[in-house]
């Protein structure tokens, strides 16, 4: 296919070309691989650049990078190996010594410390840069120890800062060295935040400083462009709608009483939360219907969601609608509801499935949000996305509704987000919005400003 970029393409290609260091904000549908790709290309053939590794999700680094080299035409001729599998199988592909090697971001790790292979690497480009926003994990040591090998280096993503800020200290140290937002993550703090939330000593939150966001954006906007995909593409409308479902006085209580005592009893079973994390985990649960036992057993708290589903369900008319799910008793009552209704449904997680979808052969979808991710369009399949569980992470959240939609949907997308009044689901919500401010407005700050290009 021949490739005719866009003006904002050409933008973001030069800029990978011209700056040794590049963080590329782009949302999802703008094109990052073929951007990145074709700005590889341009370097290769300037011999500025020898060798590249490229670290992904894994299903992104099997399929998406080997696809996009594949579909367009000024790329035939590029060589690339792709380093994922079995060990023999990573091994193989990295020593046929291609001038591209592509390689999931779980075995970094054991590429550079474990493999016995010459990290010999002078441009690395990171796809989901947020994957790397952890400065205690694995991942990020090990690439930190290599940085300095590293010629050039960018940085993808479509959510730089899905939980606030403080993700975007890792990113750049790994970028920069620590150049613009320091080398060390408690001089970061210091500089830009103050406690937030606190028990004593303990402190379990940060937020940003009074003219913190500001003084980070402009720290970073020299190596950082982006762009919104709402400013370049024609979008389709997307319409946000919240469903509020109620718990009857007695499921209430239920809940209520779990979450002051942190226990209660359900059919002479014992159920309690050993602290705050597996508190919000117990709670979202019954907001949701179930909760888990200490034994894995689900017990039954209502079917206010299920009775909701349904009713969405019959008011689609028929057009498919995808459902995204979080625990798997949520799963479990959800085909138990729809085999009733005589609902022919599908479980997304299989290439058929996928295409099944596309095809539009399936009425109803079921999808975890942590497996529909990174590099799956399913676009051409329908328009409506019913959350029926929440999720606390903004990435799988975003990534999830930019799987309708984007570019290519030629429907208004529709995406339902059924809440259960008085519980953790109108928390979980509110986190999500307050962060996606923060991420829209870090966008925002650093956006490419193409009207300046000459």
């Amino acid at each position: 296919m021949k490739y005719n970029p866009h003006k904002y393409q050409s933008y973001a290609t030069d800029f990978i070309v011209n700056n040794p260091i590049a963080a590329v904000f782009l949302e999802m549908g703008l094109g990052k691989s073929v951007i990145t790709l074709t700005a590889m290309k341009m370097l290769f053939e300037s011999e500025t650049i020898c060798k590249v590794l490229v670290i992904a999700p894994l299903r992104v680094a099997r399929d998406t990078w080997p696809q996009e080299i594949k579909k367009w035409d000024h790329l035939k001729g590029m060589k690339y190996a792709v380093a994922v599998g079995t060990e023999a199988e990573r091994k193989a592909a990295i020593l046929k010594n291609e001038p591209v090697t592509i390689i999931n971001r779980e075995n970094v790790d054991w590429l550079i410390n474990k493999s016995g292979l010459p990290f010999d690497f002078d441009m690395v480009v990171i796809d989901e840069l947020s994957s790397f926003k952890s400065y205690g994990a694995k991942r990020f040591k090990t690439l930190l120890k290599v940085r300095p090998f590293i010629k050039r280096i960018v940085g993808l993503t479509g959510t730089p800062s899905s939980n606030g800020l403080m993700d975007l200290w890792a990113e750049f140290r790994i970028l920069d060295f620590g150049k613009r937002l320091g080398r060390y993550i408690t001089r970061y703090r210091l500089s830009y935040f103050e406690p937030d939330k606190r028990n004593a000593q303990m402190v379990f939150s940060y937020k940003p400083l009074p003219g913190a966001e500001d003084a980070i954006y402009d720290k970073i906007s020299d190596i950082t462009i982006s762009m919104k995909s709402v400013d370049y593409l024609d979008m389709p409308e997307c319409v946000i709608n919240e469903v509020p479902v109620y718990m009857s006085p007695s499921e209430q209580s239920v809940y209520d009483d779990f979450r002051e005592d942190m226990v209660i009893k359900l059919k002479n079973e014992e159920i309690d939360a050993a602290n705050a994390a597996v508190l919000s985990g117990k709670l979202l649960q019954m907001a949701n219907g179930a909760v888990y036992d200490e034994m894995g057993e689900a017990h039954l708290i209502h079917d206010r969601k299920l009775d909701m589903l349904e009713d969405l369900i019959e008011g689609a008319n028929g057009k498919p609608v995808l459902v995204a799910y979080w625990f798997k008793h949520d799963l479990v009552r959800i085909e138990q509801r729809l085999k009733q209704l005589k609902i022919p449904y599908a479980k997304l997680d299989t290439s058929d499935s996928i295409e099944r979808w596309n095809k539009g052969e399936v009425p109803v979808m079921l999808c975890h949000p942590a497996s529909s991710g990174h590099g799956l369009n399913l676009q051409a399949g329908g328009s409506t996305l019913i959350w029926f569980g929440l999720t606390w992470s903004l990435e799988l959240y975003q990534q999830t509704n930019a799987r309708l939609w984007r570019q290519g949907q030629k429907e208004t997308v529709v995406i339902h987000h059924i809440i259960c009044g008085g519980t953790i689901d109108e928390d979980v919500m509110d986190a999500l919005k307050r962060k996606e401010k923060t991420q829209s407005a870090l966008i925002d700050a650093v956006k490419a400003n193409l009207e300046k290009r000459p």
